[in-house]
């Protein structure tokens, strides 16, 4: 086996390289910051991302790129979308062309439309079966906790999907394989703006029935469109759909969730994320949505209402009006019917 590179070395990226270390895997973790990579090799901490919690001796670090990259087997990319694309470019020297490379990104790049697995291709020039995504209900502070959780590896290739999938499957941490790129992919991007939907919903002290009714409605949400690209049903049922959905728009813990929040007290974005040391991947990722989904005739009036909030300048209150005033419908409208 060759090495695992994490390219990254945020609170998510730094949770994976912990989760494979576990798995038995040789891991090396980039971080862009000296400072980062030197605390994980001599306090074996990331006290930025996350805190006091102890990582595993067995894990390296660096802020060299060339030096994580070398020789590795399985290469992971940890950082945010808007920052792939000069990322690879970046790595382009350095980017071993037969290794497996590994999505954890949860977002659409805003120009191109495209998703992280597209870029990776379009960037790396690895074929089809050698990118793969991995999403689900994986907030980073629980799985460095090493509390029971689980997460999908999307590929289409059986024996390289099988390959991640043993790569940070541990006692703690169960792995399932998907061939359903796109789905798993469009989950992951697509629960972050109803997070932020379900945020400020919390911030305008609204309850549980609220929060199930916008969480059930993004997964409907959530799956016209996947289906709409061509994933599979099933998958949106799923840890990367369903769990995804629900660990992110109910968590405290959730990035997304909390900028809805402020949002939804009255705060501005800018304000928001002037405060914060993470990227919300939907903010961003939202407005890419739903031009994709404009393209292919689908309709997603809760993105669509958080776009209004986060970009047109409309307030939460505002954009609630609209959406409980829309045109009654059948509660499966647009989905796939039963056969």
């Amino acid at each position: 086996m060759g090495t695992v590179a994490v390219m990254g070395a945020g609170s998510w990226g730094t949770a994976f390289a912990m989760l494979c270390a576990d798995a038995g895997e040789d891991v090396v973790l980039w971080a862009r910051r000296d400072t980062v990579a030197a605390q994980v090799r001599a306090e074996h901490r990331n006290p930025d991302y996350l805190g006091d919690i102890e990582l595993p001796d067995s894990l390296r670090a660096t802020s060299d790129p060339e030096q994580a990259l070398a020789g590795a087997e399985i290469v992971v990319l940890a950082v945010p979308s808007h920052a792939l694309r000069d990322s690879l470019t970046d790595w382009s020297a350095a980017l071993p062309r037969a290794a497996t490379f590994v999505s954890l990104i949860k977002g659409i790049e805003l120009d191109t439309r495209k998703r992280a697995s597209q870029v990776i291709r379009e960037l790396t020039g690895a074929p089809y079966s050698h990118v793969v995504v991995v999403s689900g209900p994986n907030l980073a502070r629980e799985c460095a906790q090493r509390m029971p959780g689980g997460t999908v590896v999307a590929g289409p290739e059986t024996v390289i999907a099988a390959r991640v999938q043993a790569a940070c499957h541990n006692p703690y941490f169960r792995v399932y394989t998907n061939p359903d790129v796109v789905g798993v992919e469009i989950g992951g991007a697509v629960k972050n703006g109803i997070a932020l939907a379900a945020g400020m919903a919390d911030g305008m002290g609204f309850g549980d029935n609220s929060k199930a009714m916008l969480v059930t409605r993004g997964l409907a949400e959530m799956t016209r469109l996947g289906v709409a690209l061509g994933g599979n049903p099933l998958t949106f049922s799923g840890l990367a759909g369903m769990g995804d959905l629900v660990a992110t728009c109910m968590s405290h813990q959730s990035r997304n969730r909390h900028v809805g929040e402020q949002l939804g007290r009255g705060r501005s974005l800018d304000e928001i994320i002037a405060e914060m040391n993470m990227v919300a991947e939907g903010v961003r990722s939202s407005k890419a949505i739903v031009a994709i989904a404009e393209a292919h005739g689908v309709e997603m009036p809760l993105i669509e209402g958080v776009v209004q909030v986060v970009h047109g300048g409309r307030s939460p209150h505002q954009v609630l009006g609209s959406l409980m005033g829309r045109e009654r419908k059948a509660e499966f409208h647009g989905l796939p019917s039963p056969d």
